[in-house]
C-alpha cells in the first residue's frame, strides 16, 4: 500500500514540477523511505530530515527551543515548525512533516500512545491535522506514513487517491 502511495505521489508531483521534502521524528524516516522506493524519485526528492529529538528539530530544521518547551514536541506548532523549515531549507515547493508518539511507551493522558500530529507545508501555508491511530508501534508509524502521503496527494490532485487496497 505505501508503495503505491508513493507512486501516486509521484506522478501527481511529478506532473506538476514539484519536489517535496520530510522531516519525520516518529516515523523515523519512512515517509522518505516510501518515497524513495520509487525509480527515479530524485526527479521530486531530495532530501529529508529525521529529526527524533528536540535538539535535533531546533538544530536541523530552526524549530524554536521555546516553542517546543511550550507545547511539547508532539503538538501543532511543531510540527507546523518542522515542515516549515524543512521546506525553506531544502527549497521545496511541498514539506510533509509528523511528530508522535508511536508507543509502546512515552503516551500520557493529553497525548496517548498513537497520537500523532502531521503538517503539510507549501507556499500557500500550511495545514495540520492530529490523528490517533490504533495498533503497536509498527502499525502506528505506517499508519501515520500512509496518511502523510495520501493528503499530500489531495492536497496536489483534489480528491483524486486511487485506492491501493483491492
Amino acid at each position: 500500500m505505501l508503495t503505491e502511495l508513493a507512486q501516486q505521489c509521484g506522478e501527481a508531483l511529478q506532473q506538476r514540477g514539484l519536489q517535496v521534502t520530510t522531516a519525520e521524528s516518529c516515523t523515523g524516516g519512512g515517509i522518505a523511505e516510501a518515497i524513495t522506493r520509487i525509480a527515479g524519485s530524485s526527479a521530486w526528492f531530495g532530501q529529508g530530515w529525521v529529526t527524533y529529538s528536540n535538539a535535533a528539530k531546533s538544530s536541523q530544521l530552526g524549530v524554536a527551543s521555546e516553542l517546543i518547551e511550550a507545547h511539547g514536541a508532539v503538538s501543532e506548532a511543531v510540527v507546523s515548525a518542522m515542515a516549515e523549515g524543512a521546506r525553506t531549507r531544502a527549497g521545496a515547493d511541498w514539506a510533509i512533516a509528523v511528530s508522535g508518539v508511536a508507543g509502546p511507551g512515552g503516551g500520557s493522558r493529553d497525548k496517548p500512545v498513537g497520537t500523532v500530529w502531521l503538517a503539510w507545508a507549501s507556499q500557500l501555508g500550511t495545514q495540520t491535522t492530529c490523528r490517533l491511530f490504533a495498533g503497536d508501534r509498527r502499525e502506528i508509524r505506517e499508519q501515520a506514513v500512509a496518511l502523510a502521503l495520501t493528503e499530500l496527494i489531495k492536497s496536489l490532485c483534489g480528491s483524486e487517491v486511487v485506492d491501493p487496497m483491492p
